[in-house]
């Protein structure tokens, strides 16, 4: 069975926490709040409009619904699907979970299958792929209504990428994808954005290295992919 997960957090850093987490499988779509234990700083509020006051009386994670439900469907037979697995995974892992089934990552596998998009965030997506067109249907079967940034509308939006990747690879390929380095053919931003990383090498290998030394909290697949080009030069 596949499940469509995303996560609403209190920030990016080592120290925050999940604040609300959106699921689906099968038939069923789950929303809740969580209350995080610590402040939601105004950061994280302007993107995903969840406020400290809503949190007051959230549950903490451990006696939360949304344990109960992933406890249950945690097993080595299912597939979970995160536009960003690693981030959502990372977060159910500081709450005490971790996932013992398969992974997809739309992100990865969107960058894997499409390499020549100006962008890959799930918004992005929702226009370039024109997924729009077809929402309205898909959310109402659901009984969900389309906000951006809220989880359980991602995680519907993320199933409608995986449903588009499929016409490009299958499961067990999106699964490989998903779990292995992703060479990136382009630089994503920088100076150099949307240029070819084997071309930058050969033009300004001190570039890339300075990345590679200064911006500690680089992408993984953009630092191996940086790494791969300057081995060969």
């Amino acid at each position: 069975m596949l499940i469509f997960f995303d996560t609403e957090t209190t920030g990016l850093e080592v120290n925050d926490r999940l604040c609300a987490i959106g699921l689906i499988h099968g038939n069923e779509a789950h929303y809740e709040l969580i209350n995080p234990m610590k402040k939601v700083p105004p950061s994280a509020s302007c993107i995903h409009h969840i406020t400290n006051e809503m949190l007051k009386d959230a549950p903490v994670f451990a006696v939360s619904l949304s344990y109960e439900k992933l406890e249950l469907l945690n097993t080595p037979e299912r597939i979970l699907v995160s536009h960003n697995a690693p981030f959502d995974l990372a977060m159910l892992q500081k709450e005490g979970i971790t996932w013992q089934g398969k992974v997809i990552d739309t992100l990865k596998c969107s960058k894997a299958l499409m390499d020549d998009l100006e962008g890959y965030s799930l918004q992005f997506l929702r226009y370039e792929l024109r997924l729009y067109r077809n929402e309205a249907d898909v959310f109402r079967g659901y009984g969900i209504d389309t906000i951006p940034h809220n989880p359980l509308s991602d995680a519907l939006h993320a199933k409608m990428v995986y449903e588009y990747l499929l016409d490009l690879s299958d499961d067990e390929s999106l699964i490989e994808i998903s779990r292995s380095h992703l060479l990136l053919t382009r630089l994503p931003f920088g100076k150099y954005a949307k240029k070819r990383i084997e071309q930058i090498a050969l033009k300004d290998a001190a570039y890339l290295k300075w990345m590679l030394d200064s911006l500690m909290d680089m992408d993984e697949d953009l630092r191996y992919s940086i790494e791969h080009h300057l081995r060969g030069l």
